[in-house]
Protein backbone atom coordinates (compact mmCIF):
# COMPACT_ATOMS: atom_id res chain seq x y z
CA UNK A 1 0.00 0.00 0.00
CA UNK A 2 1.40 3.41 -0.98
CA UNK A 3 1.88 6.22 1.53
CA UNK A 4 -0.82 8.26 -0.24
CA UNK A 5 -3.42 5.51 0.19
CA UNK A 6 -2.44 5.09 3.85
CA UNK A 7 -2.91 8.80 4.46
CA UNK A 8 -6.33 8.67 2.76
CA UNK A 9 -7.41 5.76 4.94
CA UNK A 10 -6.19 7.49 8.09
CA UNK A 11 -7.92 10.71 7.05
CA UNK A 12 -11.20 8.89 6.40
CA UNK A 13 -10.91 7.00 9.69
CA UNK A 14 -10.49 10.18 11.73
CA UNK A 15 -13.25 11.86 9.71
CA UNK A 16 -15.68 9.05 10.58
CA UNK A 17 -14.65 9.13 14.26
CA UNK A 18 -15.06 12.91 14.40
CA UNK A 19 -18.42 12.81 12.65
CA UNK A 20 -19.62 10.07 14.96
CA UNK A 21 -18.78 12.27 17.93
CA UNK A 22 -20.59 15.16 16.20
CA UNK A 23 -23.67 12.99 15.72
CA UNK A 24 -23.67 11.97 19.38
CA UNK A 25 -23.25 15.60 20.37
CA UNK A 26 -26.12 16.70 18.11
CA UNK A 27 -28.41 13.95 19.36
CA UNK A 28 -27.64 14.87 22.94
CA UNK A 29 -29.17 18.32 22.56
CA UNK A 30 -32.78 18.79 23.64
CA UNK A 31 -35.37 17.68 21.10
CA UNK A 32 -32.66 17.05 18.48
CA UNK A 33 -33.04 14.46 15.75
CA UNK A 34 -30.12 12.05 15.54
CA UNK A 35 -27.88 12.57 12.51
CA UNK A 36 -24.98 10.38 11.37
CA UNK A 37 -22.55 11.22 8.57
CA UNK A 38 -19.25 10.15 7.00
CA UNK A 39 -16.90 11.11 4.15
CA UNK A 40 -13.36 10.77 2.86
CA UNK A 41 -12.52 14.13 4.43
CA UNK A 42 -14.21 16.90 6.41
CA UNK A 43 -13.84 20.41 7.77
CA UNK A 44 -16.09 22.00 10.35
CA UNK A 45 -16.79 23.60 13.70
CA UNK A 46 -19.31 22.97 16.45
CA UNK A 47 -20.55 25.77 18.68
CA UNK A 48 -23.48 26.87 20.81
CA UNK A 49 -24.77 29.31 18.17
CA UNK A 50 -24.01 27.50 14.94
CA UNK A 51 -22.62 24.24 13.65
CA UNK A 52 -20.95 23.95 10.25
CA UNK A 53 -19.43 20.93 8.55
CA UNK A 54 -18.44 20.14 4.96
CA UNK A 55 -18.07 16.53 3.85
CA UNK A 56 -16.03 15.77 0.72
CA UNK A 57 -15.73 12.55 -1.28
CA UNK A 58 -18.20 9.70 -0.87
CA UNK A 59 -20.21 11.90 1.48
CA UNK A 60 -23.04 10.25 3.37
CA UNK A 61 -25.70 11.57 5.75
CA UNK A 62 -28.37 9.64 7.63
CA UNK A 63 -31.19 11.18 9.66
CA UNK A 64 -34.28 9.58 11.15
CA UNK A 65 -36.11 9.93 7.81
CA UNK A 66 -33.53 10.79 5.12
CA UNK A 67 -30.54 9.00 3.64
CA UNK A 68 -28.30 10.96 1.25
CA UNK A 69 -25.23 10.05 -0.83
CA UNK A 70 -23.31 12.74 -2.77
CA UNK A 71 -19.90 13.99 -3.86
CA UNK A 72 -20.14 16.80 -1.32
CA UNK A 73 -22.52 17.49 1.56
CA UNK A 74 -22.63 20.58 3.77
CA UNK A 75 -24.27 20.68 7.19
CA UNK A 76 -25.04 24.01 8.85
CA UNK A 77 -27.25 25.77 11.37
CA UNK A 78 -28.07 24.89 14.94
CA UNK A 79 -27.99 21.11 15.43
CA UNK A 80 -27.09 20.83 11.72
CA UNK A 81 -30.60 21.87 10.73
CA UNK A 82 -29.74 22.47 7.06
CA UNK A 83 -28.31 19.89 4.68
CA UNK A 84 -27.02 20.91 1.24
CA UNK A 85 -25.61 18.39 -1.25
CA UNK A 86 -23.92 18.63 -4.66
CA UNK A 87 -22.95 16.16 -7.37
CA UNK A 88 -24.22 12.63 -8.15
CA UNK A 89 -26.88 12.76 -5.48
CA UNK A 90 -29.02 9.77 -4.69
CA UNK A 91 -31.07 8.98 -1.65
CA UNK A 92 -34.39 8.04 -0.15
CA UNK A 93 -36.97 9.19 2.33
CA UNK A 94 -37.74 6.19 4.49
CA UNK A 95 -40.94 7.60 5.98
CA UNK A 96 -42.49 8.67 2.66
CA UNK A 97 -41.11 5.67 0.74
CA UNK A 98 -39.54 7.87 -1.92
CA UNK A 99 -36.30 7.44 -3.86
CA UNK A 100 -34.57 10.26 -5.75
CA UNK A 101 -31.58 11.30 -7.82
CA UNK A 102 -30.51 14.86 -8.74
CA UNK A 103 -27.51 17.18 -8.97
CA UNK A 104 -28.40 19.59 -6.13
CA UNK A 105 -30.33 19.17 -2.89
CA UNK A 106 -31.38 21.34 0.04
CA UNK A 107 -33.12 19.87 3.07
CA UNK A 108 -34.48 21.55 6.19
CA UNK A 109 -34.58 18.99 8.98
CA UNK A 110 -37.09 21.02 11.01
CA UNK A 111 -39.67 21.83 8.34
CA UNK A 112 -39.07 18.48 6.60
CA UNK A 113 -38.96 20.23 3.21
CA UNK A 114 -36.52 19.01 0.54
CA UNK A 115 -35.72 21.00 -2.60
CA UNK A 116 -34.26 18.89 -5.40
CA UNK A 117 -32.94 20.57 -8.54
CA UNK A 118 -31.21 19.84 -11.85
CA UNK A 119 -32.24 16.59 -13.57
CA UNK A 120 -34.48 15.40 -10.78
CA UNK A 121 -35.92 11.88 -10.80
CA UNK A 122 -38.36 11.13 -7.98
CA UNK A 123 -39.98 7.71 -7.49
CA UNK A 124 -42.98 6.98 -5.30
CA UNK A 125 -42.29 3.30 -4.72
CA UNK A 126 -45.56 2.48 -2.98
CA UNK A 127 -47.81 3.98 -5.68
CA UNK A 128 -45.58 3.21 -8.70
CA UNK A 129 -45.36 6.88 -9.71
CA UNK A 130 -42.24 8.29 -11.39
CA UNK A 131 -41.74 12.06 -11.70
CA UNK A 132 -39.04 13.93 -13.61
CA UNK A 133 -38.46 17.70 -13.58
CA UNK A 134 -35.76 20.33 -13.18
CA UNK A 135 -37.09 21.42 -9.77
CA UNK A 136 -39.11 19.40 -7.25
CA UNK A 137 -39.93 20.65 -3.76
CA UNK A 138 -41.22 17.93 -1.47
CA UNK A 139 -42.96 18.60 1.84
CA UNK A 140 -42.73 15.50 3.99
CA UNK A 141 -45.36 16.75 6.47
CA UNK A 142 -48.06 17.25 3.82
CA UNK A 143 -46.73 14.55 1.45
CA UNK A 144 -46.92 17.02 -1.44
CA UNK A 145 -44.49 17.53 -4.32
CA UNK A 146 -44.42 20.78 -6.30
CA UNK A 147 -42.75 20.32 -9.70
CA UNK A 148 -41.48 22.91 -12.18
CA UNK A 149 -39.89 22.93 -15.66
CA UNK A 150 -39.77 19.99 -18.09
CA UNK A 151 -42.20 17.90 -16.06
CA UNK A 152 -42.97 14.31 -16.95
CA UNK A 153 -44.91 12.10 -14.59
CA UNK A 154 -45.70 8.49 -15.47
CA UNK A 155 -48.13 6.10 -13.78
CA UNK A 156 -49.72 2.97 -15.29
CA UNK A 157 -50.39 3.95 -18.93
CA UNK A 158 -50.47 7.70 -18.14
CA UNK A 159 -47.76 10.04 -19.41
CA UNK A 160 -48.31 13.55 -18.00
CA UNK A 161 -46.38 16.66 -19.06
CA UNK A 162 -46.57 20.37 -18.26
CA UNK A 163 -44.71 23.42 -16.98
CA UNK A 164 -46.01 23.24 -13.41
CA UNK A 165 -47.53 20.43 -11.36
CA UNK A 166 -48.59 19.46 -7.85
CA UNK A 167 -48.54 15.81 -6.83
CA UNK A 168 -50.57 15.01 -3.69
CA UNK A 169 -49.24 11.64 -2.61
CA UNK A 170 -51.80 10.77 0.08
CA UNK A 171 -54.78 11.71 -2.13
CA UNK A 172 -53.19 10.29 -5.30
CA UNK A 173 -54.11 13.46 -7.20
CA UNK A 174 -52.10 15.28 -9.87
CA UNK A 175 -52.71 18.90 -10.91
CA UNK A 176 -51.06 20.12 -14.14
CA UNK A 177 -50.88 23.62 -15.66
CA UNK A 178 -48.98 25.33 -18.47
CA UNK A 179 -49.12 23.41 -21.79
CA UNK A 180 -50.62 20.50 -19.90
CA UNK A 181 -51.04 17.17 -21.64
CA UNK A 182 -51.94 13.64 -20.62
CA UNK A 183 -51.55 10.59 -22.84
CA UNK A 184 -53.41 7.42 -21.93
CA UNK A 185 -52.24 4.82 -24.43
CA UNK A 186 -53.30 6.18 -27.85
CA UNK A 187 -55.62 8.83 -26.37
CA UNK A 188 -54.40 12.42 -25.85
CA UNK A 189 -55.87 15.22 -23.71
CA UNK A 190 -54.73 18.87 -23.67
CA UNK A 191 -55.87 21.89 -21.65
CA UNK A 192 -54.61 24.88 -19.67
CA UNK A 193 -55.30 22.98 -16.45
CA UNK A 194 -55.69 19.23 -15.99
CA UNK A 195 -56.53 17.25 -12.88
CA UNK A 196 -55.93 13.50 -12.85
CA UNK A 197 -57.18 11.09 -10.19
CA UNK A 198 -54.42 8.48 -10.24
CA UNK A 199 -56.65 5.95 -8.49
CA UNK A 200 -59.83 6.13 -10.60
CA UNK A 201 -58.03 7.49 -13.74
CA UNK A 202 -60.69 10.24 -13.98
CA UNK A 203 -59.51 13.34 -15.89
CA UNK A 204 -60.84 16.90 -15.49
CA UNK A 205 -59.93 19.43 -18.23
CA UNK A 206 -60.29 23.21 -17.94
CA UNK A 207 -59.42 25.94 -20.46
CA UNK A 208 -58.76 25.48 -24.20
CA UNK A 209 -59.62 21.83 -24.10
CA UNK A 210 -58.41 19.60 -26.93
CA UNK A 211 -58.12 15.85 -27.33
CA UNK A 212 -58.08 12.83 -29.58
CA UNK A 213 -59.45 9.38 -28.77
CA UNK A 214 -58.89 6.17 -30.72
CA UNK A 215 -62.00 3.95 -31.00
CA UNK A 216 -60.56 0.47 -30.51
CA UNK A 217 -63.75 -1.26 -31.75
CA UNK A 218 -63.65 0.77 -34.95
CA UNK A 219 -59.98 -0.05 -35.45
CA UNK A 220 -60.75 -3.77 -35.03
CA UNK A 221 -63.67 -3.51 -37.47
CA UNK A 222 -61.54 -1.74 -40.07
CA UNK A 223 -58.86 -4.38 -39.64
CA UNK A 224 -61.46 -7.10 -40.24
CA UNK A 225 -62.80 -5.33 -43.32
CA UNK A 226 -59.29 -4.97 -44.68
CA UNK A 227 -58.71 -8.69 -44.18
CA UNK A 228 -62.00 -9.56 -45.97
CA UNK A 229 -61.20 -7.21 -48.83
CA UNK A 230 -57.84 -8.88 -49.23
CA UNK A 231 -59.49 -12.33 -49.44
CA UNK A 232 -62.01 -11.08 -52.03
CA UNK A 233 -59.24 -9.57 -54.14
CA UNK A 234 -57.32 -12.86 -54.05
CA UNK A 235 -60.42 -14.83 -55.13
CA UNK A 236 -61.13 -12.40 -57.96
CA UNK A 237 -57.52 -12.62 -59.10
CA UNK A 238 -57.73 -16.42 -59.22
CA UNK A 239 -60.91 -16.22 -61.33
CA UNK A 240 -59.27 -13.81 -63.75
CA UNK A 241 -56.26 -16.10 -64.13
CA UNK A 242 -58.56 -19.10 -64.78
CA UNK A 243 -60.50 -17.15 -67.42
CA UNK A 244 -57.28 -16.07 -69.12
CA UNK A 245 -56.11 -19.70 -69.24
CA UNK A 246 -59.46 -20.78 -70.84
CA UNK A 247 -59.29 -18.01 -73.42
CA UNK A 248 -55.69 -18.93 -74.25
CA UNK A 249 -56.67 -22.60 -74.76
CA UNK A 250 -59.58 -21.64 -77.07
CA UNK A 251 -57.28 -19.40 -79.07
CA UNK A 252 -54.78 -22.26 -79.55
CA UNK A 253 -57.56 -24.59 -80.79
CA UNK A 254 -58.76 -21.94 -83.22
CA UNK A 255 -55.24 -21.49 -84.57
CA UNK A 256 -54.92 -25.27 -85.05
CA UNK A 257 -58.19 -25.38 -87.00
CA UNK A 258 -57.02 -22.58 -89.27
CA UNK A 259 -53.80 -24.50 -89.89
CA UNK A 260 -55.76 -27.68 -90.81
CA UNK A 261 -58.00 -25.84 -93.23
CA UNK A 262 -55.04 -24.31 -95.03
CA UNK A 263 -52.91 -27.50 -95.23
CA UNK A 264 -55.66 -30.12 -95.47
CA UNK A 265 -54.01 -32.15 -92.68
CA UNK A 266 -55.07 -32.41 -89.12
CA UNK A 267 -52.79 -31.22 -86.38
CA UNK A 268 -51.25 -34.25 -84.58
CA UNK A 269 -52.38 -32.97 -81.21
CA UNK A 270 -55.90 -32.37 -82.44
CA UNK A 271 -55.89 -35.79 -84.19
CA UNK A 272 -54.91 -37.55 -80.97
CA UNK A 273 -57.61 -35.67 -79.08
CA UNK A 274 -60.27 -36.64 -81.62
CA UNK A 275 -59.15 -40.32 -81.66
CA UNK A 276 -59.32 -40.46 -77.89
CA UNK A 277 -62.72 -38.80 -77.90
CA UNK A 278 -64.00 -41.33 -80.50
CA UNK A 279 -62.74 -44.30 -78.52
CA UNK A 280 -64.35 -42.97 -75.35
CA UNK A 281 -67.66 -42.56 -77.23
CA UNK A 282 -67.55 -46.13 -78.63
CA UNK A 283 -66.75 -47.54 -75.20
CA UNK A 284 -69.64 -45.64 -73.66
CA UNK A 285 -72.05 -46.96 -76.34
CA UNK A 286 -70.91 -50.60 -75.81
CA UNK A 287 -71.49 -50.26 -72.08
CA UNK A 288 -75.03 -48.94 -72.64
CA UNK A 289 -75.91 -51.90 -74.91
CA UNK A 290 -74.55 -54.41 -72.44
CA UNK A 291 -76.75 -52.92 -69.74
Amino acid sequence: MTMENRLKKISKFYAVISLFLFSVFAAGKANAEKITFSANSMTGVVGDKSDSTTLNGEAYVLTDSMEIFADQIGLSGKNFRFIEAHGNIKGKNMESELEFTCDKLKYDRETKIAELSDNVDLKDIKNDVNAKAQIIEYNQNTETAVMQIEIQLTQKNNVCTGAYAIYRKNDQMLELSGNSQIKQGEDTFRAQQITLDLTSQEITLDGRVKGSIIDEKKVEKEAGETENTGAEQTEEQEKNEEQETTEETAENISQNQDAENSSGEKNPVRQNTEDKTGKDTEKSTAQEKAE
